[in-house]
């Protein structure tokens, strides 16, 4: 049974209720900070820490009137502290508290991202290992090519899950960064030393040199990680659904009890999740062309970024996150047909051997412009029909002639084609 996707932990991050409150935190962090450094009474930070609240509708309510989040925010803060709520937001821009707020935000849904992503990239690496040995076909241009493993296919995207791993790890590292430096950065109305406070407790950096924002080419990295993740899960969900066409049939998407794949056919068997999985990949991956188009704003800041951040930072952190929940199912689910692929591997006659006849006629003294001219033609009047590749070429003297009865039957072992499978598993595994 496919586990439904529950989006509460992610979403909850982008919810109202969670950014007023880091809103609040970064506030009072902001006071306790000045309180630090004399600028404003350490009871008064106090008494913001124990009185500071807010309620969401009544932010709305002040914000339908004074058109602005911050001040609507900090109108209902003033609301439940009283008279000192005065020194709050003291020094401060709207800023340094939306983008500050903001990289709380990402580094957590990147911290989720990064849990959802351990448990997709372990669930391939069971299924690789369980299908180390088990020949498949490879396919290039989607014509056979030469025999691979499906484990060999498997442990590829194993490989490429680990490097999103790392960009990602990177990206957090880059967006967790905020600023409490003033309308554009100078620190003009507070000191280095309150911005390094609140920054140390919210698990933060400070920006290195922030205008009226934190710069954006830290949220583009992050955005753009998150865009290559999503682009290799369409790789291997298309993949998928190439290997459950009706012709191929090498695996498929698990079909579960009471499923119905067709309101015309009941036949039908659809790869509906790997579908789904690549069309949300197009949604994610295009947010990062937003997030880079938000990198040139005007001088220290214009606010051209802000609606489209609004939009795209749920959206793409929470479509990731229902990616790697879905993939996992996929992956975990998988039905194989090892006989398939055996049947697929066999359905060109022996025409898969082509690459290393002609390699160990080259190794014979041959040219290779003639040993390929030689090897084609018996490929090509294998592939129309009659005798089968490795008949045609025994059945050629001037082929066969080269070698010996032991080196034939070698180069038409499709277990050749397999030494290095161990290999190429310890280095990705490795890696």
């Amino acid at each position: 049974m496919i586990p439904r996707y529950s989006r509460k932990e992610m979403s909850s991050i982008w919810s109202d209720k969670t950014r007023y409150s880091i809103w609040l935190e970064v506030e009072t962090l902001a006071l306790e900070g000045m309180a630090k450094v004399g600028l404003v009474p350490q009871e008064i930070a106090a008494e913001v820490r124990e009185k500071g609240a807010f309620d969401v509708k009544r932010i709305q309510e002040i914000e339908a009137e004074v058109k602005h989040d911050v001040i609507a925010f900090l109108t209902n803060v003033a609301e439940h502290v009283g008279p000192s709520s005065r020194y709050v937001h003291r020094g401060m821009t709207s800023n340094d508290l939306l983008d500050t707020t903001f990289a709380v935000q990402l580094k957590r849904s990147g911290e989720l991202i990064l849990k959802g992503l351990d448990e997709v990239t372990e669930a391939v690496k069971a299924r690789a290992e369980e299908y180390r040995h088990t020949p498949c076909i490879g396919r290039t241009h989607g014509i056979h090519a030469e025999p691979i493993t499906f484990g060999l296919k498997l442990i590829s995207w194993y490989a490429e899950l680990r490097r999103a791993r790392k960009r990602i790890e990177a990206a957090i590292e880059e967006v967790s960064c905020g600023k409490i430096s003033g309308a554009v950065g100078t620190y003009a109305s507070l000191p280095p030393a309150v911005e390094a406070y609140v920054m140390e407790k919210l698990g933060l950096k400070p920006e290195t040199v922030a205008t009226q924002v934190v710069s954006r080419d830290r949220h583009a990295a992050f955005f753009s990680a998150l865009a290559i993740l999503a682009a290799s899960i369409e790789r291997f969900s298309t993949e998928i659904r190439h290997l459950q066409r009706t012709e191929v049939r090498e695996a498929e998407e698990e079909f579960t009890r009471g499923q119905k794949g067709s309101s015309a056919m009941p036949h039908k068997r659809n790869p509906i999740l790997t579908e789904n999985l690549c069309g949300l990949s197009r949604i994610v991956r295009n947010y990062a062309a937003v997030a880079l188009q938000n990198v040139p704003l005007w001088h220290e800041r214009d606010i051209s970024h802000s609606s489209a951040e609004r939009i795209m930072a749920p959206d793409a952190c929470i479509a990731t996150d229902f990616m790697l929940h879905r993939f996992k199912s996929v992956i975990s689910g998988l039905v194989v047909y090892p006989e398939r692929m055996k049947e697929n591997i066999e359905l060109t006659r022996g025409l898969i051997f082509s690459g290393t006849l002609l390699v160990r006629m080259v190794d014979k003294g041959i040219t290779r412009e003639d040993a390929y001219k030689m090897v084609q033609k018996h490929a090509l009047a294998a592939w129309a029909g009659g005798e089968d590749f490795p008949s045609r070429i025994r059945s050629d003297a001037d082929i066969s002639g080269l070698f010996s009865e032991a080196e034939l039957n070698e180069i038409f072992d499709l277990k050749r084609h397999f030494a290095q499978v161990d290999m190429i598993f310890k280095r990705a595994l490795d890696s």
